[in-house]
């Protein structure tokens, strides 16, 4: 007999340490956390660049004054000027002359010239004009002088021509002394009887 009331003291205790442990618990939960109205010696490090800049006004970009043209060349004139056109650019190429192309010829050239400059980050589009001319349009003049040394480097290219700017290979004669040889040449054609060779300046698409 003894022995059960032991037992039951003993549980009664734990309940009694359990149940005081419980109340402890719950009270502890309901306990309010009070932050002091005085916070001038509160030192907040949290704070990042973004939020530190957040509400001042914009820094405006410094003017970028154009170069020193006295000791520059016509050339990097124009090269120059072309890095500070930020608008969208037209312009022509003039393939060389002379060399009989056909309509799907000429559109494979502009599409091949498109695709790759576009894989190289040009935003450019070409299309062909006529059997002798593709015209080109570019989102952002400021990579016309990459897009000029590219066309120049293509071997179907004889001149490029931006606004009233025209830009061909290191001596090369101008487009028109080209056209006249080439119709030079056709009239001799002619009066010798070969007139079935066609003016190939001026073929449509």
């Amino acid at each position: 007999m003894e022995k059960i009331v032991r037992i039951l003291l003993v549980c009664l205790a734990l309940l009694l340490i359990l149940n005081y442990g419980f109340v402890q618990i719950a009270e502890a939960g309901k306990r309010r956390i009070e932050i002091s109205d005085d916070l001038d010696d509160v030192e907040d490090n949290e704070e990042d660049e973004s939020w530190k800049e957040w509400g001042k006004k914009a820094a405006t970009p410094e003017f970028d004054p154009p170069p020193d043209f006295t000791n520059m060349g016509f050339e990097q004139i124009q090269a120059e000027m072309a890095k500070r056109t930020f608008g969208p650019v037209v312009g022509f190429v003039k393939l060389r002359l002379g060399v009989q192309r056909t309509k799907d010829m000429v559109i494979e050239i502009a599409m091949k010239w498109t695709k790759v400059l576009r894989t190289g980050g040009i935003g450019v589009r070409f299309m062909a004009v006529d059997r002798s001319t593709v015209m080109f349009n570019m989102e952002s003049g400021k990579q016309v002088t990459e897009l000029r040394e590219f066309v120049l480097s293509q071997e179907e290219a004889y001149e490029v021509k931006i606004d009233k700017q025209e830009f061909r290979r290191p001596g090369d004669p101008p487009l028109a002394d080209v056209v006249d040889k080439l119709q030079a040449k056709q009239s001799k054609d002619d009066e010798d009887g070969d007139s079935n060779k066609k003016d190939l300046t001026k073929d449509e698409l």
